[in-house]
């Protein structure tokens, strides 16, 4: 009614708006894609072996949790801290 553009009333008036929610979208997905993957990367179905993977690392250490539980503990622990983050980064 005041006469403004397409583009004034787009990226002034309704980005504005729904930009919150898209940063919180995007945080989530971030956390869902790190997941997603390391979880393919454990069935054996992610990256190839000589790429360095969260997945991967747990899946070597599978053999080896009787003898050394902590192999298993770290990469563990580094993915739900990033998904923590990731999580509490859209909450913010």
């Amino acid at each position: 009614m005041t006469g403004e553009s397409d583009f004034f009333i787009l990226f002034f008036q309704i980005l504005p708006n729904c930009l919150s929610p898209l940063l919180i979208r995007l945080s989530l997905e971030f956390a869902h894609v790190i997941l997603a993957e390391s979880s393919l990367s454990f069935l054996g179905l992610g990256l190839p072996p000589p790429t360095a993977s969260w997945g991967l690392m747990l899946k070597r250490s599978h053999a080896l949790l009787q003898l050394q539980p902590m192999a298993a503990f770290f990469p563990g622990l580094t993915i739900s801290l990033i998904i923590l983050g990731f999580n509490l980064l859209g909450d913010g």
